[in-house]
């Protein structure tokens, strides 16, 4: 059997209570994002990749599985469990660390760290992305990055359920 060394993802896991000390390490410009990512898929690893040309350091805030429950997105999501989902993220190069919310919106952890640039998808904007109103009055700035790929967990998972149904 090999010794193989243990996987250096676990170490950009960060939870709730230690988020701000941690982030306050990361060097400047910093960029912060939120979402569920339940299936990482290409438009999600696209996107992440383009948030970290931002700035010198992408956090990644994601959503607790009761909040995800909480948005609506089908009472057997998420698929995969918080764990898991900041695990895959973890692990992307572009990620610098990864944090947990269980509010409705990051609007709290945003606040608290108060990123130079805040991101989201090209379907939202500065006035329906919570925090941004924040960020910009600090002197930051909001950045929606246009879809490259159209993917879609939700489309995947009916898409899923509709070739099993008609077996």
């Amino acid at each position: 059997m090999i010794d193989l060394p243990a996987p250096r993802y676990p170490a950009k896991m960060v939870g709730a209570d230690e988020a701000s000390a941690r982030i306050a390490l990361l060097p400047r410009p910093l960029v912060l994002t939120n979402g569920v990512f339940d299936v990482l898929h290409r438009g999600h690893v696209t996107y992440l990749e383009q948030a970290r040309q931002l700035g010198a350091a992408l956090v990644v805030a994601v959503n607790s599985d009761a909040s995800v429950r909480r948005l609506n997105k089908g009472s057997d999501r998420p698929l995969n469990t918080l764990e898991d989902r900041m695990a895959v993220l973890a692990a992307l190069a572009c990620v610098d660390l990864v944090v947990p919310f269980d509010d409705d919106t990051p609007l709290a952890l945003i606040v608290r760290v108060m990123p130079d640039v805040l991101v989201k998808g090209g379907d939202y904007s500065a006035t329906t992305t919570a925090g941004a109103a924040e960020v910009i009055t600090h002197g930051g700035r909001f950045v929606a990055i246009p879809f490259q790929f159209q993917r879609s967990t939700t489309a995947l998972v009916d898409r899923i359920r509709a070739s099993g149904a008609s077996s």
